[in-house]
């Protein structure tokens, strides 16, 4: 009875160093980043994961899905259908491009209890598409919680490229702040050479600017993490602002 006691406790202590090992990531990913006039519709997937691991959790009903263009912001809630991403409850929205020009896609969430980190989760998670190569205020803030704002063009960046941002808490730059920087491992190709490699980290300076150089092709995800200034049931909240942005390949000729 003894050594039973003894196993379980030990395998609930892995459990938990497993789950707290991992970085979380609210997910929005398009199909693609560049809306070309042959196609001027794309499927959007909204989640919440481990994009390196593929290791998926359910994400319930957004508080808020939207489409920010021109200065308006569309509520694209009723557009949301359910879906999986990861084996994991998630939705997914088609979206028809109708105009030239950039398109920032906005979710938040409703916030995860995470057991192994004794607290809730709530991560602004934005992503920003270019119809017919089209767009220029792409480091125009949302005016959200916390966000970050571009300081490199986040669509239309070869894999290898330097990005920059700058972490923004209540519309002011927030110095010093970490962010977690993953590659969406989508086909599952890809392993660490250890394990401390899944999540890359980055601080940013006094000024809320974080550099990062992204080596691969794909789909990159950036969460600049931060506590909240308020408590939910009496636990912390982190509160994570989250973008995704796509680096291309060169094309052969």
């Amino acid at each position: 009875m003894r050594k039973l006691i003894v196993s379980t406790l030990t395998l609930l202590l892995i459990m938990a160093f497993c789950g707290s090992a991992y970085a979380h990531f609210g997910m929005l990913i398009p199909e693609k980043s560049v809306i070309t006039p042959d196609k001027k519709s794309a499927e959007i997937q909204l989640s919440f994961s481990h994009p390196f691991e593929m290791h998926g959790m359910n994400l319930v009903k957004p508080k808020k899905f939207s489409v920010f263009f021109n200065d308006k912001e569309t509520n694209l809630l009723p557009a949301l259908k359910k879906n999986k991403v990861m084996n994991h409850d998630s939705f997914k929205a088609e979206y028809k491009f109708k105009r030239p020009g950039m398109y920032t896609f906005f979710m938040e969430p409703t916030p995860y209890p995470e057991p192994a980190e004794d607290n809730y989760i709530i991560h602004y998670t934005k992503t920003v598409v270019s119809a017919f190569n089209e767009g220029e205020d792409w480091n125009t803030p949302l005016g959200v919680k916390t966000e970050i704002v571009p300081l490199t063009r986040p669509w239309g960046n070869y894999a290898g490229n330097v990005f920059q941002g700058i972490v923004l808490l209540d519309g002011k730059p927030a110095p010093f702040t970490r962010v977690e920087v993953e590659y969406y491992n989508k086909d599952n190709k890809f392993v660490a050479p250890y394990e401390c490699m899944n999540t890359q980290e980055v601080l940013c300076d006094e000024n809320g600017v974080f550099t990062f150089a992204c080596p691969k092709a794909g789909w990159w995800g950036f969460a600049g993490l931060n506590d909240a200034d308020y408590k939910i049931k009496g636990k912390d909240v982190e509160l994570g602002a989250v973008l995704w942005i796509e680096m291309v390949p060169y094309k052969n000729k």
